[in-house]
């Protein structure tokens, strides 16, 4: 069993994880809206990819023996100025869940909580990737600023994005 302290923070996670599918879903409907359909796919591979990492959190707290409480997701932007300005608040949003992962790991090592910190360590390393990832789409798009048909190009490459859950455990 975790502490209830522990408790609170991995469910606050379940829903900063939800509101970042939610996040992502918006951002795929803007691109739908200007017919940028690489970059919608894009968007809703990291929905997928969201709302796997709640139910990682949800199944472990469950696995924990503890409670699971959901709260109200709040209501994601709807609008932003480019494609570049919704990569940009992509990749400044997946640093906050970075700094959200980083206190939750402080918080399993302050209540010596070894199994959580284990647990999250998986989190760590996917929030690399998760700004990387967004990070080189920013630099794409800065680049090709004086070049519009690269735009299309880009949306070519990243309508082959799929969801691809992670193995199992011990695979």
């Amino acid at each position: 069993m975790i502490s209830k302290k522990m408790e609170k923070a991995l469910n606050g996670q379940v829903n900063a994880e939800l509101y970042s599918a939610y996040l992502y879903l918006s951002m795929e409907s803007y691109f739908k809206s200007l017919n940028l359909n690489g970059f919608a796919n894009w968007m809703r591979v990291q929905t997928q990819e969201e709302i796997m990492h709640a139910m990682k959190i949800y199944d472990f707290i469950d696995e924990r023996g503890s409670r699971i409480t959901l709260k109200a997701i709040e209501g994601p932007p709807t609008q932003w100025d480019s494609p570049r300005a919704v990569f940009e608040a992509a990749y400044a949003h997946e640093q906050k869940v970075t700094g959200l992962i980083n206190g939750l790991v402080d918080l399993a090592i302050k209540e010596k909580d070894h199994a959580t910190n284990t647990f999250l360590q998986w989190f760590v390393n996917e929030q690399v990737e998760e700004e990387a990832s967004a990070d080189a789409i920013v630099q794409q798009l800065k680049m090709m600023e004086d070049a519009p048909g690269g735009l299309f190009m880009l949306d070519r490459e990243l309508a082959q994005r799929v969801f691809t859950p992670p193995p199992a455990e011990g695979q």
